[in-house]
Parts: structure tokens; C-alpha cells; sequence
């Protein structure tokens, strides 16, 4: 392998065998990076967090399994810049996958996360954290924008429990060691709240009928039978969501022989709680049954609601699990 004039190859060891997965954390103070690292660390990455900047090419360099590696304020020598150099440095290496992933809440969040934790803000000079909270926060948000429009995938905690987070970081950064395999996560959200940052495709169901007129479903969610019968019946739900899964027939195939990993396909109405939850539960039903083991045989299926995660509702799972191995007898002849 030829490497470069500042990586030759003898430096990169590993990389020309097998790929290198390197993910960098960063984000908001308070909006949950230490507990993202966590979940790395529990998935078999090595976690290294905040380490000087001048150090981050050597850690791939000697790293022999996924790296997870934490960058903040607090980092020494912390420059914008110098982790966008940085960044664009390690994926210029041969064989190694670099992803950004930054971290995010609401201020109303992040207020009440350092209120109750009684925690000092890095960017916090103040005497009193009640005026230089709100400022530092602020401050911090500005600081970290470049970072946050680098960014591969942004995660926004304010409606996250932890065993939510640790789901949805497990969906996303748990198959760094399964070869071709895609996690597909379907999304469903209300359009007032905005598109999702991380979605491949998106679908919007908003033409459909509504159970938000009919004054006895307004309360439930596409979740409960009664909303689904109503959605189904619009004469061209069948059309649509038949369409859908056509498109998904022949996207993601090449999502997986491109290499990607993870695919968000997202679906929107105008409150993310009856039209687009239910579609979202018919394609979960669609893509993780028999009927479709040609297309997904051996990929992850997730389903999250984001507006109902909002409202309190831990709504996260798997529509279908990563497959378990086959056992294998003694012979060395697989089990059918």
C-alpha cells in the first residue's frame, strides 16, 4: 500500500488488512456526549475522551478495535479549526471510516440539566450561574456551529431518555463488525417540528385523511388500531404505501452495496402522531416479514416516532433484530 507523505503506510498499521472505524463526539456541554461514550464503550469501542488535539492521528494510528474518541471545549488546545483539520486528515486515510457525530439540546434542556446537577458550564465565568448559564450556553452554540453543519449525524437529547439514547446509539454505531450490514431506522415526524437531520429519504403523508378531525381519535396515535382502520381507509394509502416499499426495493440494495451503514427513512404529517406513525408501522411490518427476507436479509430494523418520544413516550424498538448466527454442528455443516 502506498501511503501518503504525512501517513505513510508503515504508520496506518491495520488499515491496509481491514477497515478502521474512527468516530469523533462533540456537541453541546450537557446535551449527553459522556453518556454516548458510555454506550460506545459498552458496544467494544475504544473510548478515549478529550485528549489533546496533537494526539488524534497517533490513537488511529494504534487503535485495534472501532474508536470513539470525545472532543469539546474542554479539550486541550481547542480550536474549531483544528478538529476540522483534524477531521479531514483521518479520512484521508486509506481504508479508515471517519463519521462527526455532535450532540444537541434545547437551552430549556440544558438549563435544567446543569440546575440539577449543579455542574459549572466550561464556558461559564460567572459568579452566579443564573445570569452566565443562559450566556455560556449561547456562547458554546456559536463556537460549535461550524462543527455542528460538519457534522454526519447530529443527535438532539432534549427528548431522549436514557435507554432511548442508548438504543438509538446502539442502532447506529453497534455494526461497525458486520460486514455489509445496514441498520435501517423508520422515522416518523410532524413537519412543524422540522425535517429530521439524519434522514436518507422522505416521504410526506400529509394528503392523507386526517383522524385529527374526528374528535374520538384525536387523542389516540397511530399506534392504536382505531387511527390505523381510519388512515387505511383513504383510497390511496395501499397506492402510497405500495409505492414506498417499491422505492425502498430498489434504494436500498444500493445503500448496502455502496457500503453505507445506516439508512433513516423518514416519514412526516402535520403532528407526527396518526398519518405518519401508522405508515411507519406498516413499512416496519412490510420490511421485517418473510415476504421481504430478499431484500433485508440480514439488515436491522428500527422504528422510532419522534413526536411521541417528545411527549414522553419511550417509543423505540426493533421491528427486527440483528439475526442470531446459525449454529454449526461439529462437522462444520451449518444448521438449517
Amino acid at each position: 500500500m502506498t501511503g501518503t507523505a504525512d501517513h505513510p503506510a508503515a504508520d496506518i498499521p491495520g488499515c491496509a488488512a481491514a477497515t478502521r472505524h474512527v468516530l469523533l463526539v462533540t456537541g453541546l456541554s450537557g446535551a449527553g456526549k459522556s453518556s454516548i461514550l458510555r454506550v460506545l464503550e459498552d458496544l467494544g469501542h475504544e473510548v478515549v475522551d478529550n485528549p489533546p488535539l496533537d494526539v488524534l492521528d497517533t490513537l488511529v494510528s494504534r487503535a485495534e478495535q472501532p474508536l470513539a474518541i470525545g472532543v469539546d471545549v474542554r479539550t486541550r488546545g481547542f480550536k474549531v479549526s483544528a478538529v476540522l483539520d483534524a477531521l479531514d486528515r483521518l479520512r484521508a486515510r486509506p481504508r479508515c471510516v471517519v463519521e462527526l457525530l455532535y450532540a444537541t439540546a434545547e437551552t430549556e434542556v440544558l438549563l435544567r440539566r446543569f440546575t440539577a446537577t449543579r455542574r459549572r458550564h466550561p464556558l461559564d465565568n460567572a459568579s452566579e450561574s443564573g445570569p452566565g448559564l443562559p450566556a455560556a450556553i449561547a456562547r458554546e452554540a456559536r463556537l460549535l456551529a461550524p462543527l455542528r453543519a460538519h457534522a454526519d449525524l447530529i443527535l438532539d437529547t432534549s427528548d431522549l431518555p436514557p435507554p432511548d439514547l442508548r438504543r438509538l446509539i446502539e442502532s447506529r454505531f453497534g455494526h461497525t463488525g458486520d460486514g455489509e450490514a445496514l441498520t435501517v431506522t423508520l422515522m416518523s415526524f410532524a413537519y412543524p417540528a422540522g425535517l429530521p437531520r439524519e434522514a436518507d429519504m422522505v416521504f410526506d403523508a400529509r394528503f392523507l385523511r386526517n383522524p385529527h378531525y374526528d374528535p374520538a381519535l384525536k387523542p389516540m396515535t397511530g399506534l392504536d388500531a382505531a387511527v390505523q382502520d381510519h388512515v387505511r381507509r383513504d383510497p390511496d394509502y395501499e397506492a402510497f404505501l405500495g409505492h414506498i416499499v417499491a422505492l425502498l426495493h430498489l434504494v436500498l440494495p444500493r445503500f448496502v452495496e455502496e457500503g453505507k451503514k445506516h439508512a433513516t427513512i423518514a416519514v412526516g404529517c402535520s403532528g407526527g402522531q396518526h398519518r405518519s406513525v401508522t405508515l411507519v408501522e406498516d413499512l416496519a411490518d412490510i420490511l421485517s416479514g418473510a415476504q421481504d427476507e430478499s431484500l433485508l436479509q440480514d439488515e436491522r430494523i428500527a422504528v422510532m416516532h419522534r413526536e411521541l418520544a417528545r411527549q414522553g413516550r419511550s417509543v423505540w424498538r426493533w421491528a427486527r433484530p440483528k439475526p442470531a448466527p446459525q449454529p454449526v454442528d461439529p462437522s462444520g455443516i451449518t444448521s438449517s
